[in-house]
């Protein structure tokens, strides 16, 4: 099959023929049909993650079930399917009771094993970790939700609880960010979105933003709190800067609940934060990590019934080759929208 190949950190990638994947016991192969291009795969390129070299990179995606492993009770091939980018063992307590998501024993395609930007990918424990896709939904649609649109459906409604009429601030206005303006507002909440990017900013209004704020003012916080009248409930950092999330932190009202998306890479693997506010406002910090596969049929319902969209946000799509050339520049070149790649053209 055709692959893009990662061969050195933070070195030159070169699509060539690899051999296929074979389904795992209790997993199987899927034929890759539109496959997202992210953030967190630059984080794997430069080295911010333990992978094995050769490596394929990738791990939102769409696509049908190619070839079905052992033990594999749900699934045929032929079945449109699209997976979580953290798939769970299966066996453990949290796989068990619907957390696959923070598996100890968890997969992640495009990291812990070869990902979708090839025409196959194998992957793991297929009856907890499959998601069916519905017939009226695209496979572009599905491979946005994997990490983006999942992501942020959780970290506003699972961790955040966001609630009508709320203020939320979301920094960063990439995959996730856009994904989370389109969801806090179909929630009824009222929506900050701080970004470098005009044209970022300027898509973000388009999908509803109440506000837009440039990134390179002076005082962020300051400009959100006036705004909101005192600050936002909630705050989304979908960057993962020490400075977006300090911005985000501080842009809270008292008693404020703040999600960390973004990664936050530093040498130290610790990230500074206003603790000093978190404790005088009593706010809440909370990390979010994707979303189980069991967590998926109430936001695939909602996109089904048209009453989110995330087509909306694809910008657009590309070939192998051209996501090899894309990825290295991810971190100084953030599309306003998501770049999906489609492994046959």
């Amino acid at each position: 099959m055709r692959a893009l190949v990662m061969e050195e950190i933070a070195g030159p990638l070169a699509v060539r023929d690899v051999p296929a994947p074979v389904p795992p016991p209790g997993g199987v192969v899927v034929e890759v049909r539109a496959t997202g291009l992210c953030r967190s795969d630059w984080h794997a390129w430069v080295g911010h993650d333990d992978i094995t070299l050769p490596h394929i990179p990738g791990h939102e995606l769409a696509g049908v079930v190619h070839a079905v492993g052992a033990g594999v009770e749900r699934w045929r091939e032929g079945d449109r399917v699209t997976v979580p980018f953290v798939c769970g063992c299966g066996r453990c307590r949290w796989c068990r009771q619907g957390d696959a998501h923070v598996c100890p024993d968890q997969q992640q395609p495009g990291f812990t094993h070869a990902g979708s930007f090839a025409e196959l990918v194998a992957l793991h424990a297929a009856d907890t970790n499959l998601v069916r896709i519905p017939d009226a939904v695209s496979f572009d649609a599905a491979a946005s939700l994997g990490c983006r649109f999942a992501t942020a459906f959780r970290a506003l409604t699972a961790r955040a609880r966001l609630d009508a009429g709320e203020w939320v601030t979301i920094i960063g206005a990439g995959g996730v960010g856009l994904s989370a303006v389109m969801i806090a507002k179909a929630l009824g909440a009222q929506v900050v979105v701080v970004d470098r990017s005009d044209r970022a900013r300027q898509t973000a209004a388009r999908l509803g933003a109440d506000h837009t704020v440039s990134a390179t003012e002076t005082d962020v916080p300051a400009r959100i709190h006036d705004l909101t009248d005192g600050g936002g409930h909630v705050s989304i950092d979908a960057v993962g800067t020490e400075q977006t999330c300090v911005d985000a932190i501080l842009s809270l009202r008292r008693r404020g609940r703040h999600v960390q998306i973004g990664l936050l890479p530093t040498e130290s693997g610790l990230s500074p934060v206003p603790m000093a506010r978190a404790i005088a406002w009593e706010l809440d910090l909370l990390g979010s990590h994707g979303m189980a596969a069991a967590d998926y049929p109430a936001m695939l319902d909602l996109i089904d019934r048209g009453a989110l969209r995330p087509q909306e946000l694809i910008e657009r799509v590309v070939p192998l080759e051209e996501a090899a050339r894309l990825l290295p520049a991810l971190d100084t070149h953030s599309p306003a929208g998501m770049t999906l790649i489609d492994p046959s053209r």
